[in-house]
């Protein structure tokens, strides 16, 4: 024996559910889409993602700082004093060990958020043992490639993600 199946055809009512639920699914849309959309960043966070900074007027040896997403960075014209001691530090004597090559993309300009890795203070230039930065909190030392030396502060200073657009500009972010 076998089953024999009947397939009927659509009736008017299949039709009324199938497009009732498109109505409805589209009316869903169209309530949610402002809830949803009210939730991306508005224009003043967008335009704070990334700044472009002209570095060809910073004199070599002088720190210039730069508000970024709401906080400071440092843009530091090294000098060779200062490329040279970064680069000869021996990482055993480093309590978070980067290289200084780690740290840049040009051994004369170093970019680093000014934002003390211990409790959030913004160190001070060419201060400290190391004529790098202090932070006159809690007392954390960094040195010339802003790497923690002494005090409490567990990291060094970080360095944000950045560009150089030609030899005089570099964007950050």
């Amino acid at each position: 024996m076998t089953a024999a199946t009947t397939i009927e055809a659509p009736s008017r009512r299949d039709f009324l559910y199938l497009a009732t639920g498109a109505v409805a699914a589209v009316g869903v849309a169209a309530v949610a889409w402002p809830f949803i959309d009210q939730m991306n960043p508005d224009a003043s966070t967008l335009a704070m993602a990334s700044i472009e900074v002209d570095i060809g007027a910073i004199p070599e040896g002088q720190i210039v700082t730069v508000k970024w997403r709401g906080g400071p960075v440092f843009i530091r014209h090294r000098t060779k004093k200062e490329i040279e001691d970064a680069a000869n530090v021996e990482l055993s004597d480093l309590r978070d060990p980067q290289t200084d090559a780690q740290r840049v993309k040009k051994p004369e300009w170093l970019i680093i958020v000014g934002v003390c890795t211990h409790l959030g203070c913004v160190p001070l230039g060419h201060e400290g043992k190391y004529e790098g930065w202090l932070c006159p909190c809690h007392g954390s030392v960094y040195d010339t490639s802003g790497r923690i030396r002494q005090g409490p502060a567990p990291l060094n200073l970080a360095v944000p993600e950045y560009t150089f657009l030609s030899d005089t500009k570099v964007k950050i972010g």
